[in-house]
């Protein structure tokens, strides 16, 4: 069922640990509802799971609405493996479409093309979308963009869609899932510059990425470090490698927002451990970072208490 919700977000985690963006007219901004959105139409009830840890909840919301009379349907993200589907087939029906479903997951948000053409192998886009890009030209325009790389877009095809944003006079408050440092360029920084009030999100995976991340920061060099946020996923490498990536970042005038590495699988909302990390550091080091102590102190002197002096975390719920 497509019930489309797209982005990298089935591949990583964040459970409250990414601290908010501290975003340009964020009142103009709707929340994201965690990975699960439901609603009815006619004698129909939807549920759309962007998490697989999310099943156990829409297996109880299939059963709720089942007895009130509804017919039920379910898709997203959560389903899309084959090996996962039974834990709703008995109770909701799986397949068929639902438009325009992400704006259930968040009314500002929007998406103009599908797929990736990374193949990055921690990543369930290609497989679910393909790893070639599937354009959506009619779009509705909103302040949150989704696409899950925009700056390998076809040139005129992101001209389209800066253009569109224009002619409707809506302001790009966040693109959401963010640019490619491969293919980000100083055409690709003019072009979007134009409309992007926003973060510039990016990411950095691994080891391998960090000169096309370097090559990227000294682009964006002269916009202010709370505008360069970029993903560095934690736990797929060894703790050394993910810590340095991470400093980079910092060295190079941006703000880390850390994700470590989920199972495409998982039914609990744990990380995936592997290498010399624990759990427990993998959470340390996202709120570590995620809340901003790398600014007070470097991981080695963290201490959990250095959350709590400051005030209440907005999150960054790039869902």
């Amino acid at each position: 069922l497509t019930f489309e919700f797209s982005g990298h977000e089935g591949v990583r985690w964040n459970e409250g640990l990414a601290v908010g963006e501290r975003r340009q007219d964020v009142q103009h901004q709707s929340k994201w509802g965690g990975g699960f959105a439901e609603w009815t139409e006619g004698d129909t009830a939807y549920l759309s799971i962007a998490f697989t840890w999310l099943l156990d909840k829409a297996y109880s919301r299939a059963l709720w609405y089942s007895a009130l009379g509804y017919r039920v349907r379910a898709g997203g993200p959560a389903l899309f493996l084959v090996k996962m589907q039974h834990e709703l087939a008995d109770v909701a029906e799986l397949g068929g479409d639902a438009p325009d479903a992400i704006a259930r997951h968040n009314p500002a948000a929007t998406i103009a093309s599908r797929g990736c053409n990374v193949g990055c192998w921690f990543c369930i886009v290609p497989a679910m979308e393909g790893r070639e890009f599937t354009l959506l030209p009619d779009f509705p325009v909103r302040p949150v963009l989704c696409d899950n790389n925009l700056s390998a877009l076809p040139a005129d095809y992101q001209q389209y869609i800066i253009d569109r944003y224009v002619a409707e006079k809506a302001p790009l408050l966040d693109a959401n899932s963010g640019f490619e440092p491969r293919t980000f360029d100083d055409d690709v920084y003019a072009r979007w510059k134009i409309i992007n009030r926003g973060p510039w999100r990016f990411a950095y995976d691994d080891e391998p990425e960090g000169e096309y991340v370097e090559q990227v920061m000294r682009m964006l060099r002269a916009e202010p470090a709370k505008k360069k946020r970029v993903y560095v996923l934690i736990g797929n490498e060894p703790f050394d490698a993910c810590m340095g990536r991470i400093q980079r970042v910092i060295d190079w005038g941006g703000e880390p927002h850390v994700q470590p590495l989920m199972k495409l699988n998982a039914l609990d909302k744990e990380p995936w451990v592997r290498f010399d990390w624990t759990a427990q550091k993998l959470r340390d080091v996202a709120r570590w970072a995620n809340g901003w102590v790398w600014k007070r102190a470097p991981f080695a002197e963290y201490d959990r208490s250095m959350n709590k002096s400051r005030a209440p975390a907005a999150y960054d719920e790039q869902q």
